[in-house]
């Protein structure tokens, strides 16, 4: 997915589709000064080119049927930048500038475009790294993930990690036709990471 091939690929294969869910993302934690020019662009590839490229061969045929879906998942870390990762926060920002574009041309038809930002989802990535750092450090990953949310993630309300059937609901939600209204919207499911009301 981060290629103009598997993309291609992929358009090949589901010629029309009505709802496009732009969910394919990498990330990892790295100082900055760290971060290659070879990681800028491995990122840009994966999170955000192959949502647009994705969406450049679909909305065309929604806006001709007069109705379509597409959600990006981009993530609370597009609000706050994590410092431990800024090349994924930034990915993640350019997400919802794209998402918000993209919506203004879709303007008097049923075609919505529209961003959801997770929160620290459990998604297998997550477990994974999860399960590993907590192995290193030699204690359970019920410990870790306290601690995760103690320091890292501290305004959380929710204080634990997200199950993706969470995110997924939500997800559901706005591709449905309940919302309908919603149009070039950041929707935030973050577990009440991002303090602020806006």
């Amino acid at each position: 997915m981060g290629s103009a091939q598997g993309c291609g690929e992929v358009v090949r294969q589901l010629p029309r589709v009505d709802i496009l869910v732009n969910n394919v993302g990498i990330f990892e934690p790295k100082p900055f000064e760290r971060i290659t020019d070879e990681d800028w662009d491995k990122f840009f590839a994966v999170n955000v080119m192959s949502g647009v490229r994705l969406s450049r061969a679909y909305l065309p045929a929604m806006k001709e049927r007069n109705w379509g879906r597409i959600v990006f998942i981009s993530s609370e870390s597009a609000l706050q930048i994590p410092a431990e990762m800024i090349h994924y926060g930034t990915t993640k920002t350019a997400q919802l500038a794209i998402a918000r574009g993209l919506a203004e041309t879709c303007q008097s038809t049923n075609v919505t475009v529209n961003s959801v930002l997770p929160g620290p989802t459990a998604s297998e990535g997550v477990t994974q790294f999860v399960s590993n750092l907590a192995a290193e450090n030699k204690i359970s990953a019920k410990e870790f993930e306290k601690e995760f949310f103690k320091s890292a993630r501290p305004t959380s309300i929710l204080q634990r990690f997200i199950a993706p059937d969470e995110i997924a609901s939500v997800v559901a939600f706005v591709c449905s036709p309940l919302a309908s209204s919603i149009n070039g919207a950041a929707v935030r499911a973050d577990g009440g990471v991002v303090r602020s009301i806006g």
